[in-house]
């Protein structure tokens, strides 16, 4: 795909999850990796329902920008997925989508895996969810966080702030992080029903059935 259509795909994916509610205001980033390991990326203060594909800066792989925006603050975190997962991230998506922020500010959840294996999709989608804790918005220390788990997680979320996905690529991270959304939302519709949640055998079985990357699961 050439870096227009991909500018342009960022955008239609941004608008999608503006429209939807998954984000708002100017919250939120993406960034895509290119064959040349340089990396498009949302700019600073914009709008995932108004963003224009030449606003995108490119960030080529020695730190030079390209563009007449200012990339968001939150690059260092989109470059430490890059660097730590290597050939199995084409894609980073963080927004601060309002049931997963709120499952973020639960006492007492297993900061391993925030996520209640609920349903098969986020197993599939995410494996175990890790939380990190809370970080001033733009401190390269989430980045150092995140370099921190050696690759071994595809999914974050960020304490009072937010959920981060990368996957292979832009529309698998998508619907990645719009699957956290959706477990988040069950998480909290469910938190005093004591709901029933997969049992070890049936997670094992989902694995195996597709094949799911194990160091990313961790049972």
């Amino acid at each position: 795909m050439t870096e227009s259509k991909l500018r342009e795909k960022m955008c239609m994916f941004a608008s999608s999850m503006f429209d939807r509610g998954l984000t708002h205001g100017s919250t939120g980033n993406i960034s895509v990796r290119l064959n040349n390991d340089d990396i498009l990326v949302t700019p600073s203060g914009s709008s995932f329902g108004r963003l224009d594909p030449n606003q995108i800066v490119k960030v080529t792989k020695d730190g030079k920008l390209i563009g007449n925006s200012t990339p968001t603050k939150e690059l260092p975190l989109h470059q430490a997925f890059y660097e730590t997962r290597g050939m199995k991230s084409g894609a980073v998506v963080h927004l601060h989508s309002t049931h997963s922020v709120a499952l973020s500010m639960l006492p007492d959840v297993n900061e391993d895996n925030i996520l209640p294996s609920f349903t098969p999709y986020s197993i599939m989608l995410l494996g175990k969810v890790k939380l990190l804790p809370f970080f001033v918005p733009g401190d390269p220390a989430m980045g150092e966080a995140i370099k921190g788990l050696a690759g071994k997680r595809s999914a974050v979320l960020l304490a009072n702030h937010g959920p981060v996905v990368s996957g292979k690529d832009l529309e698998s991270s998508v619907n990645a992080i719009e699957e956290l959304e959706a477990t988040a939302k069950l998480a909290l519709i469910l938190k005093d029903a004591k709901p029933i949640e997969l049992n070890e055998n049936q997670v094992r079985s989902v694995i195996n059935k597709f094949n799911i990357d194990l160091s990313l699961i961790h049972i």
